[in-house]
């Protein structure tokens, strides 16, 4: 039996000439004093490998191919081979496996005659997750409503005083009733509590100049339609199709936004990425930007780290969910990403949610608070034993002597 290291494919390709030629394998087997068996194995492996070939292999309509793989039978014939295709961003006309995914690679295994023994199709969904997040966030924000009016904001501003406006995990979209949750909870309660808080803290914070919009993550309840969290595939207890949460939290951020302007010279907005929103929350930044992309008193800061900072003078403020790295973590982590602003600084602390309680500890070097939630507890928490305050508060930050004040609205209040 030969080995497929002694087999000469420029020999298998005269054989297979020469049986051509003569009109039958037979005959060509009697002209070159071997067996026919010889000469069916050589022409088979000619036709297979030829079949095989890179340059006769045609890709898939926008595919291309990136590698084609031979495999052998024991007698060093092709018996079939394996082409690994790729996406060239064109439309593959396959039907994918699931609904909204792309097509990022296909593998096919072909017989030696060249037809298709299996198919697999690789998808991407992050991909088309983000892509129609943005798409179906940015359409919804926009529809039918124009950029707002430019809004003055007060006659005089304090600028060595910057404020703070941690939200807490928000939860949009979120569904609970009240015999089994202890409170109703819904997207149109969403809106109102937090539109109905942040308008009393912005009538009692200070006239600093810059103010910071800090979104601490889970923003919204669920990512897509599948009503399940990424990570653990939790099911998740919603109000309405995901585009309408999109919708309505979206709009609710620029009201919050224009909001602030009336008090504050500049707003930044962090739209940080929580466990239950992880791409919903980079749609929310980019529609938000193109918003605001006019208007020279709003930033929206880029959402895909998961640590943010903002320098204030003597301040270093961070802004993270919570869900990553533990509290202890996090001064070093602050120190690591920003060593040389570490070092101008005095005052520093880092905002995060996730836990919905409030909870502050001074750690080496650096304070860290975790901020309530205005949302109200679901099902599976409130059986679970979680209970927790509901309220938003505003912090002033002075240049030179750090937090010097602050103001807290519980639902109560409005």
């Amino acid at each position: 039996m030969p080995n497929q290291h002694d087999i000469d494919p420029a020999r298998d390709a005269e054989i297979a000439a020469l049986a051509e030629r003569v009109g039958s394998r037979r005959a060509a087997a009697r002209e070159l004093g071997t067996s026919k068996t010889a000469v069916d194995n050589a022409v088979k492996r000619h036709l297979s490998r030829t079949i095989g070939n890179r340059g006769a292999m045609a890709p898939l309509p926008g595919m291309e191919i990136r590698e084609v793989t031979d495999q052998y039978a024991a007698d060093g014939s092709l018996k079939g081979f394996s082409v690994k295709q790729s996406a060239t961003g064109d439309e593959v006309p396959l039907s994918p496996a699931l609904a909204g995914n792309v097509i990022k690679r296909i593998s096919t295994n072909y017989r030696a005659d060249g037809s298709v023994g299996q198919r697999w199709v690789i998808e991407s969904p992050e991909r088309a997750q983000i892509a129609e997040n943005i798409r179906a966030f940015v359409e919804g924000i926009c529809e039918g409503k124009p950029p707002g009016p430019e809004v003055s904001h007060a006659s005089v501003v304090d600028e060595d005083m910057l404020c703070v406006y941690p939200m807490g995990d928000p939860h949009f979209g979120m569904k609970a009733h009240a015999p089994e949750a202890g409170e109703n909870f819904d997207l149109k309660i969403a809106e109102a509590n937090t539109k109905g808080v942040v308008d009393r803290l912005v009538s009692t914070a200070p006239p600093a100049k810059t103010a910071i919009l800090a979104n601490l993550g889970d923003f919204f309840h669920a990512d897509d339609n599948s009503a399940r969290t990424k990570q653990s595939g939790n099911p998740l207890d919603v109000d309405g199709r995901w585009h309408e949460v999109l919708r309505v939290g979206g709009w609710t951020m620029v009201h919050l936004v224009y909001r602030m302007l009336e008090k504050h010279s500049e707003v930044i907005v962090f739209n940080e990425r929580g466990n239950h929103d992880d791409v919903s929350a980079i749609a929310m930044a980019v529609a938000l930007d193109m918003y605001f992309h006019n208007n020279p008193r709003v930033k929206v800061v880029n959402p895909a780290a998961y640590y943010h900072f903002y320098e204030f003078g003597k301040n270093l403020i961070g802004f993270t969910h919570g869900d990553g790295a533990k509290e202890n973590d996090l001064p070093a982590i602050m120190a690591h990403d920003e060593p040389e602003a570490w070092g101008r600084t005095k005052h520093r602390v880092f905002h995060r949610g996730h836990f919905h309680h409030d909870r502050s500890t001074d750690l080496v070097g650096c304070t860290v608070e975790t901020h309530r939630t205005l949302a109200a507890t679901d099902a599976w928490h409130r059986k679970s034993g979680y209970r927790s305050k509901r309220d938003m508060k505003v912090i002033s930050y002075h240049r030179e002597y750090g937090e010097i004040a602050r103001s807290r609205v519980n639902l109560d209040m409005i």
